[in-house]
């Protein structure tokens, strides 16, 4: 499957982690994106409610195999482009990963 934890995350209202820790063997790509719970809209990574950190110390800690790659879905804040806010996202990903 492709998991989308963003996705996950809003629909469910809950975190994705035991989701992922019961059914990693059958998970072939993850997209990353935060979003609040409840149905609610795409956030800037950290300003969601996808435990975004969480997910990724667990695919560290458990060596998961499947890539994880950056979904850019939410209104880029002015000024900015989405280079830029891929950069960031980056950047929060190497933070969580530190």
């Amino acid at each position: 499957m492709n998991l989308d934890i963003g996705h996950y995350a809003s629909g469910t209202s809950s975190s994705p982690v035991p989701f992922i820790e019961k059914y990693h063997k059958r998970i072939t790509s993850m997209h990353i994106k935060d979003r609040k719970f409840h149905d609610g809209p795409n956030a800037p990574w950290g300003q969601g409610d996808t435990p975004i950190k969480e997910v990724m110390a667990l695919m560290k800690a458990n060596k998961y195999k499947f890539p994880a790659t950056i979904e850019l879905e939410y209104n880029l804040p002015a000024g900015s482009d989405a280079v830029k806010e891929v950069k960031v996202c980056r950047e929060y990903l190497v933070q969580a990963l530190s």
